[in-house]
């Protein structure tokens, strides 16, 4: 059973950044890759960005340029740096391990407020 613990999210002024964290119980990074998503108030669950074990990157339009995600293979930690917030980006943000069975994280809060 894998175990992702998210971290590093809060509140912050439109225009500021977070980074979340996202460790890994796994002795090494998911082979299938992994991910952010993503989920506001009344809304569905929407991908943010992805990493593959190679280092190949995907991001939704919406935060493409603004976002970046990385990880820490000695660390097993997944990142997301999160600039230029917007009140939109406001959202419970879950790390994902997309190798079989599928894991979640327990989530961790964004808020992007004056």
């Amino acid at each position: 059973q894998v175990q992702l613990v998210e971290s590093g999210g809060g509140l912050v002024q439109p225009g500021g950044s977070l980074r979340l964290s996202c460790t890994s119980s796994r002795s090494t990074f998911s082979p299938n890759g992994m991910g952010w998503y993503r989920q506001a108030p009344g809304k569905q669950r929407e991908l943010v960005a992805t990493i593959t074990s190679h280092d190949f990157t995907n991001y939704a339009e919406i935060v493409k340029d603004r976002f970046t995600i990385s990880k820490d293979k000695v660390k097993n930690t997944l990142y997301l740096q999160m600039n230029n917030l917007k009140p939109e980006d406001t959202a419970v943000y879950y790390c994902i391990d997309y190798t079989y069975p599928r894991h979640w994280g327990q989530g961790t809060q964004v808020t992007v407020s004056s």
